[in-house]
């Protein structure tokens, strides 16, 4: 009887067979909470460092805004601010004095110190031009921001003369051509004056945004010109 008994216990599975897959288990470590720390702090530093970067290219134009919008310096300017500005009109009929056509969208890039006259230009007219030119060679090495405009509200001719004089190199004028209509709905005179009279500053995003007084002294306007340019020094680059 106990060789029956040897048999059966031979037969049966051994869970403890030393032939048998041994288990295999994998222990994973646990995140370091320093590491895990310093990770956090390195990505707050990174949206911070973005941020301020954001920041600084912002502040310049904000700032401009905030002079104008909310401080509005009224009692410091000679000519008078336009509040809000007038937007350069995309639909303003333009052409050269050759008769081209020339899209408003290529006025914008540099501030404009805009005169509106007629093609004949009498002594009056002259002397606008006199003054417009003085102007921007006394704003030294910021002129280069600055460009002339005349802008013709007629088809009359200019003398030649006078033509070449606005061609000159160094002092050359941008001489266009437009309806009076689109200027008068564009460009506003002082009440009881007319366009000719004025000088009309145009921002470089093509706002018209300044309107000397009648037969402007070009040293105030120079102190109007100067607060504006140093506003927006941040996004105002020289050349159009």
């Amino acid at each position: 009887m106990s060789g029956s008994k040897q048999s059966i216990s031979a037969s049966k599975p051994s869970h403890f067979d030393s032939g048998a897959e041994p288990i295999a288990m994998t222990i994973h470590g646990l995140p370091d909470p320093q590491e895990m720390v310093k990770q956090q702090q390195r990505t707050r530093s990174g949206r911070l460092r973005m941020l301020m970067v954001v920041a600084a290219c912002a502040a310049p134009v904000l700032a401009s805004y905030f002079t104008f919008y909310v401080i509005q310096p009224r009692g410091q300017a000679y000519g008078e601010l336009i509040t809000p500005t007038v937007d350069l009109p995309a639909r303003l009929t333009l052409h050269d004095l050759s008769g081209k056509a020339v899209a408003a969208e290529t006025l914008k890039g540099q501030w404009l110190l805009t005169l509106v006259q007629s093609g004949d230009c009498d002594e009056a007219c002259e002397k606008q031009l006199f003054m417009q030119r003085q102007l921007r060679e006394m704003l030294g090495k910021e002129r280069d921001k600055v460009d002339k405009l005349l802008l013709l509200a007629d088809d009359l001719a200019l003398r030649p003369e006078l033509q070449q004089a606005l061609a000159q190199p160094g002092a050359a004028v941008t001489v266009l051509r437009a309806p009076r209509a689109e200027l008068e709905a564009w460009l506003k005179p002082a009440e009881g004056g007319a366009l000719r009279d004025h000088l009309f500053v145009i921002d470089p995003m093509g706002r018209w945004m300044l309107r000397s007084p009648a037969a402007p002294i070009p040293g105030k306007i120079k102190a109007d010109l100067n607060r504006l340019l140093k506003a927006n020094a941040g996004w105002d680059k020289a050349g159009r």
